[in-house]
């Protein structure tokens, strides 16, 4: 199967195994909405939002429930596809793009809802959960469900979310801390409706200022237990199907790595438009017809596909293991992951330097898409999924050594 990229401005045919590929007819979606999403792309740096009108064409489009499952009317989609749509996306914005790369990853939670709260929860066309980081609270056991306190940042896309996850760790009603049987304080997700949390603007940022990623706080607020959920995505799982196999956070190393691609991808779409007319002070030709520049966008343009070859061709041998009978995600296969996505990311954001760089001047200038994808590219590396020290990890594990895998 193939699809169409840009490439220096030109139609270039991609040619990706049936594996790689996902489902085109769900990817056709994000295709046809791009160029709305660029039109928007201005406004969402402006009012750091997404606009009431891009959100109606995101959600008619179905786009927050590509990892919904079908019990509660979503696309129950495989992992390519998800990647594919992100990325699609982040060509146009990729405050959008990381908004619902960070919305699937919470959606895969109502796998892990009893089917009544699950479809409370998401049944709605317009359902989408956001949640932040944690556990930065804090959850005390009472009749019915927890009494809930505190306050938790970073939730992207929170500002348009219907429910909003809480992250919390829990205490029994004397005030001692729940124990697990392994000796770790227990965990869990307190989901509540968006309009019941209190919001403070944070979201000042170089980049991805349409995240809205804002704080929210709780104060001894009442929460049922079937409104919680565990992260652990081993754990009290009801939905049979292969994709609820797979961690919350594979998928989002998976979508922000798409996000940076994106970038990556109309960095170097933007920069090749400009290197064929762009005259430097001082010469005569275009920087395009520079010798340095075209040997540094050949080798910019080979490590954006080879990282992004490598992406896709470790989620798709995930995916077809955790698709077999009893298939289940492995240890080795999460660090891969975790490999992939990270180089990907810093793949992307050397490409993402190099066209700023090569483009001189203009690409400082706030009306240059240059400048905003500059800033949403050094915005995206600085996040969890983009840290360096990933790759200590990883090479800790290859080599036997003592590695950290809280963010695998």
């Amino acid at each position: 199967m193939s699809d169409q990229v840009s490439f220096g401005g030109l139609s270039m045919l991609n040619i990706l195994p049936a594996a790689f590929s996902g489902d085109r007819t769900i990817i056709a979606r994000a295709e046809a909405l791009l160029p709305e999403i660029e039109a928007h792309a201005e406004g969402i740096e402006r009012d750091r939002r997404l606009p009431p009108a891009l959100l109606d064409k995101l959600h008619e489009a179905r786009l927050f429930r590509l990892l919904l499952p079908r019990s509660v009317d979503g696309f129950e989609s495989d992992p390519m596809t998800f990647f594919h749509v992100v990325e699609t996306i982040a060509r146009g914005d990729a405050s959008t793009a990381w908004c619902v790369s960070q919305s699937g990853g919470c959606a895969t939670s109502a796998a892990h809802l009893e089917r009544a709260a699950a479809q409370e929860i998401f049944g709605p066309p317009r359902a989408m959960l956001a949640w932040g980081p944690g556990p930065q609270g804090k959850a005390v056991e009472v009749e019915g469900g927890y009494r809930v306190t505190g306050s938790w940042a970073f939730a992207s896309g929170g500002r348009h979310a219907t429910w909003i996850g809480a992250y919390c760790l829990l205490y029994q009603n004397d005030g001692r801390p729940l124990m697990r049987p392994d000796g770790k304080q227990a965990e869990r997700v307190m989901l509540v409706p968006a309009h019941e949390v209190a919001w403070t603007d944070i979201w000042c940022t170089i980049g991805l200022r349409g995240t809205a990623s804002d704080q929210f706080t709780l104060s001894d607020h009442f929460v049922r237990a079937e409104h919680t959920v565990t992260r652990d995505f081993e754990q009290e799982c009801h939905e049979p199907g292969p994709l609820y196999r797979i961690s919350a956070m594979l998928f989002w190393e998976l979508g922000f790595s798409g996000v940076a691609l994106g970038i990556a991808r109309a960095s170097l779409d933007a920069f090749v438009e400009l290197a064929r007319y762009k005259v430097q002070q001082g010469h005569k030709r275009p920087i395009g017809d520079n010798a340095v520049v075209q040997t540094n966008l050949a080798q910019a343009e080979a490590s954006v596909r080879a990282a992004r070859a490598h992406l896709l061709q470790t989620i798709a041998e995930i995916w077809g293991q955790v698709c077999q009978p009893g298939g289940k995600l492995t240890i080795e296969q999460r660090v891969l992951m975790r490999l992939a996505s990270t180089y990907a990311i810093h793949q992307a954001r050397g490409a993402v330097d190099f066209a700023y760089n090569a483009a001189g001047t203009p690409a400082v200038f706030a009306s240059h898409v240059l400048e905003r994808r500059f800033r949403d590219m050094h915005t995206v590396t600085q996040h969890l999924q983009g840290r360096l020290t990933h790759f200590e990890t990883v090479g800790a594990w290859m080599l036997g050594a003592e590695a950290d895998l809280s963010f695998i």
